[in-house]
């Protein structure tokens, strides 16, 4: 008896779900390597540290007094990037930086 046919990879898939199937593949890291591994395949060496620096924007946002300009000067990170972490942090109704913020604390925030 043939084995069965594997089944086909769609194609065709809009945004929403390919956002939900990277969502449920983010979520299988059991532990901080797990995870590494994961971006280090998923992302180029620059997206990571994109997503590095805009989280450490985000912590520092939080957890200091620093203004857009200081934490422009301590990182490097433009003050385009600085203002639209702040926004999303602070304004939009998503709240994962805030959700994540709260989850780990600011005791990390450098």
């Amino acid at each position: 008896m043939d084995a069965p046919a594997p089944r086909p990879i769609d194609v065709t898939r809009d945004a929403q779900a390919l956002t939900d199937d990277l969502c449920a593949a983010l979520l299988t890291p059991r532990n901080r390597e797990e995870m590494a591994r994961l971006l280090t395949d998923l992302c180029t060496p620059s997206e990571i540290r994109t997503l590095a620096e805009r989280w450490h924007v985000a912590r520092l946002l939080d957890g200091s007094d620093l203004s857009y300009r200081d934490i422009h000067e301590a990182t490097g990170v433009s003050t385009t990037t600085i203002v639209r972490v702040a926004r999303f942090l602070r304004q939009e109704p998503n709240q994962g930086y805030r959700r994540a913020i709260d989850m780990l604390g600011t005791e990390n925030a450098r």
